[in-house]
């Protein structure tokens, strides 16, 4: 008789696409799977834009990471914050001193915003990554106009009244298009003293044209498309200086109280403590395989790896990070099984992206068009990739309805979200400030 072998531990750090994927791909392998994320849910980031226009409600874009994977009885969820990871002893160091060891590592933890060095710009000019911002948009977006009603001077009015989008990118493209729908149609009778149809609606990008990933010939198709619905788009602009009244270019000035950053990411600082390579964006550099040069035990996948195919790198979308999750996941089983590890290659099933209401463009293989077609494939890809089939539902509804409306139904203002402590060592510095704060009596005041 032998004693009977330690079940392999596979520790997934991340609930986006590629991570959800890696976890779901070992349900039949014999191995336990713990998957961290430092939120409770999975989010279908293509849709994050339509939160930050009031198209959609955050839970109709979120599924819980558990309710995913309740019926995997070889993977636990852990809702935990990655502080660090030792490759050496392969432990994983959660900031709530947990420590996780492991057997093999996938770490996909995405990307953030990237302000080119200019990180104070992030208070004037928020990003879309999760839903906390994207609620943040709304909130900065939905109090513009109502500031603009109350505002008497016509060029603080004029202020209010210009949204900005950094970036032309498809999360730009998709921002600004939102954006014009929503002064032309949305908000057009709901105001006594401001006409939000004269709202201006301005794209800002340092290349020469939108959507630098599509072919040329589509891309002056959403160039037309966005001029069509209203957007002014500034080609060949470097951004300078993002301030509390707008952008500079340059010598050039912009006036806008609302902008919003969609011109850059770069990988989590994770990655750059993990790695032994990275790219100019900060991702890891990864074998073929996808898993680091020097350590083929840790896996990197999904916008946090840099890997180039046919000369280019792999596109930051949801379809490599999915496609990379499945390979990784047989990959691990087959370097459990002592079996050589195989290359991983993407296969390119299309670009999409709208504009707004009947507008998109598509490239689907060797086929490019535009128009109602694109931006109905748009909404089925979008609806077949979406998790649960309650969100499908809501979703499909919410777009038929605003179809035939143009109304938004997640039109609510919050509140700026309360920040609380990020980490354990400013408890201090905040119990000190409290124990200042005491009246002449001598008691603490409210």
């Amino acid at each position: 008789m032998t004693e009977a072998q330690p079940v392999p531990h596979v520790v997934v750090i991340g609930g986006g696409f590629g991570g959800v994927h890696v976890a779901r791909g070992l349900r039949k392998a014999n191995v336990r799977v713990t998957l961290i994320d430092r939120r409770n849910h999975h989010l279908f980031q293509p849709l994050l834009y339509q939160v930050a226009t009031a198209g959609l409600t955050a839970a109709d874009i979120a599924y819980p990471i558990r309710k995913m994977f309740r019926r995997q009885k070889n993977c636990t969820v852990y809702l935990a914050d990655v502080l660090r990871i030792d490759r050496r002893a392969r432990r994983v160091f959660l900031r709530d001193g947990e420590v996780v060891t492991y057997d093999a590592l996938v770490v996909a933890t995405g990307v953030t915003h990237d302000y080119f060095g200019n990180d104070e710009w992030a208070e004037h000019a928020p990003g879309l990554k999760s839903l906390d911002e994207a609620l943040e948009i709304r909130r900065r977006v939905l109090t513009a106009y109502e500031n603009a009603e109350r505002e008497d001077d016509p060029d603080a009015r004029a202020a209010w009244l210009t949204f900005a989008v950094v970036g032309a990118g498809p999360t730009g493209v998709e921002m600004a298009g939102a954006l014009a729908e929503i002064a032309k149609k949305t908000l057009a009778r709901d105001f006594r003293r401001v006409r939000p149809e004269h709202a201006r609606i301005v794209l800002v990008d340092a290349s020469d044209r939108v959507l630098q990933g599509f072919s040329p010939a589509m891309s002056e198709r959403a160039h037309q498309q966005l001029e069509a619905v209203g957007v002014r788009i500034e080609l060949g602009r470097r951004v300078t200086t993002v301030d509390d009244d707008g952008l500079s270019f340059g010598s050039d000035r912009l006036s806008a109280k609302t902008v919003i950053w969609a011109a850059g990411v770069r990988a989590t600082g994770l990655i750059a403590t993990l790695a032994t390579g990275t790219d100019r964006a900060g991702r890891a550099e990864v074998t073929p395989a996808l898993h680091l040069p020097d350590d083929p035990k840790v896996y990197v996948i999904g916008d946090a790896a840099a890997l180039q195919q046919d000369g280019e790198q792999l596109p930051g979308v949801a379809q490599v990070a999915i496609q990379q999750g499945g390979h990784v996941a047989k990959n691990i089983v087959r370097s459990l099984a002592q079996a050589p590890q195989t290359a991983f290659t993407y296969k390119d099933k299309g670009s999409l992206a709208t504009i707004g209401r009947s507008k998109a463009v598509a490239e689907i293989g060797s086929w490019r068009f535009g128009g109602f077609w694109a931006w109905l494939v748009w909404v089925w890809v979008h609806i077949l990739f979406l998790v649960g089939f309650r969100n499908r539902f809501v979703v499909f509804f919410e777009w038929i309805w605003a179809y035939f409306t143009y109304s938004r139904s997640a039109r609510v203002i919050l509140e700026q979200p309360f920040k609380t402590v990020a980490h354990r060592d400013q408890i201090p510095e905040i119990t000190e400030a409290i124990d200042n704060k005491t009246d002449a009596a001598g008691e603490t005041t409210p």
